[in-house]
């Protein structure tokens, strides 16, 4: 189809003002928070379901190239329209449609801010679970489609874990409805399979999404270590005792010196790494949990432990943790963020694996990451414009996930494969597991429309 043609039957589902064509929106929504670059033909903002409808259906008519866009922030490519094409995106259909506190879920459309549903229930001491560090900008129908965890992920699960129903509009502009406020539903489980599909085989425009009472207590811990292999073994150490805080997070050296020239935390500069400890819950019982997180950091050789005082120093401790990834700018101007899991009893054999890794190519890397459920986030910093430095990040990325693949675990947590990962898939799926994920693309999506080249690598 001709890109005017195109343009003036968007114009006519949304109108012209929410139509975007100009070389210079067409480069703000060329990338997101990965590495690569590439220009949609046309950018729509619809205001409804029936709208994103009647886009999908005029896409398919032509076999023009689609995909669904929040604010950006993957970290994998999944929102570089590699094929051009037209990028829905969602920031007009950002209504939280209904809060059913008797049912305990919320019905959200996608464009809705994370922080913001979790900060609307909160006034009626309700959580909603999933919160990833980009939680002030994410979506929560980015949050669907790269299925989410975050430092509550630990003891709460990831977001698939959340959602209980959703609205797809498929490849033809078919809607449907998947789950809903019951906890069990027939059929076949679709909500499942649309979770972390990245996008591909439909876009979600309504999430039912499941809601839990704020816990009582919060004890939140900073326990000071100078030996990484201590920090991680602490953590071990902790749940093999039958103890699942809320969060176990990690920082090592270099990104505590990065936080605390811009967020100014408090964190000891001294020390190689440092583990957020935070307890939930019934009051009951929290002090005999907290003294024994305590005993189990003193075996493993903790220098010191702190307990936020009140909810000031606590929301200080998280500020550095949610921070940590902007403030490696400090560093370097760009970073890569390899987001490989592997078992916990693993995490300090292969933490000294990255660090080699980055020695080995001459890169500064710093660690933040959910210790507790052994998910990784070495961050390779460098800069983008040096295209010999951007050459060895990517082998460096490389290696860090094979080494996660060879230690029991996969090349993602909760980023995604995109197009960053797509070779590195072959670490943990075979050509059979590959081609049977082919086949579920192609039984939603025949014609290859739906955020193209995402996710599963092209046959060989």
């Amino acid at each position: 189809m001709d890109k005017q043609k195109l343009i003036a039957s968007l114009n006519e589902i949304v109108g012209p003002d929410n139509v975007l064509s100009s070389e210079m929106d067409l480069m703000l929504y060329s990338y997101d928070a990965s590495l690569d670059k590439a220009k949609p033909d046309v950018v729509v903002l619809p205001d409804s379901t029936e709208e994103v409808s009647k886009i999908m259906a005029l896409a398919y008519k032509e076999k023009i190239p689609i995909l669904g866009r929040g604010s950006g922030t993957n970290l994998t490519g999944g929102t570089v329209p590699i094929k051009g094409g037209i990028v829905v995106h969602f920031s007009r259909m950002n209504r939280i449609l209904e809060i059913d506190y008797a049912n305990r879920t919320a019905t959200v459309q996608p464009g809705v801010i994370t922080l913001d549903l979790q900060t609307e229930v909160l006034k009626k001491g309700f959580v909603y679970q999933p919160d990833p560090a980009s939680q002030k900008v994410s979506t929560i129908g980015g949050n669907v489609s790269e299925n989410s965890g975050g430092p509550h992920c630990l003891k709460y699960g990831v977001t698939s874990n959340h959602v209980q129903g959703l609205e797809v509009v498929l490849n033809d502009g078919t809607v449907i409805n998947t789950g809903g406020k019951a906890r069990d539903n027939a059929g076949y489980d679709i909500t499942a399979l649309v979770v972390g599909s990245e996008g591909t085989v439909g876009l979600v425009t309504k999430a039912i999404l499941k809601l839990e009472r704020a816990p009582e207590s919060v004890k939140t811990l900073l326990a000071i270590f100078d030996a990484i292999e201590d920090g991680a073994n602490t953590v071990s150490a902790i749940v093999a005792e039958g103890i699942i805080p809320a969060t176990l997070e990690m920082m090592d050296n270099t990104v505590m010196r990065a936080v605390e020239e811009t967020i100014k935390v408090g964190y000891p500069l001294d020390a190689a790494c440092v583990l957020i400890i935070e307890l939930d819950g019934m009051p009951e019982g929290m002090d005999d949990n907290a003294s024994k997180i305590v005993e189990i950091c003193r075996q493993n050789h903790v220098r010191d432990v702190r307990l936020a005082k009140d909810e000031a120093e606590r929301n200080v401790l998280w500020a550095g943790r949610k921070g940590a990834f902007g403030s490696v700018g400090q560093v370097r101007p760009s970073y890569l963020c390899c987001d490989g899991t592997v078992p916990r009893t693993k995490l300090p054999e292969v933490l000294n694996q990255v660090i080699e890794i980055g020695k080995k190519y001459n890169l500064p890397i710093g660690n933040v990451f959910h210790a507790g459920d052994g998910n990784l986030h070495p961050l390779i910093m460098f800069d983008e414009r040096d295209e010999d430095e951007r050459s060895r990040v990517l082998k460096a990325s490389t290696e860090i996930l094979k080494a996660c693949a060879d230690a029991g675990g996969t090349i993602s947590g909760e980023h995604g494969v995109g197009m960053e990962k797509l070779k590195e898939t072959a670490f943990i799926f075979n050509e059979c597991d590959l081609e049977f994920e082919r086949q579920i693309k192609r039984a939603f999506d025949p014609d290859d429309i739906i955020n193209p080249g995402k996710m599963i690598p092209a046959n060989s």
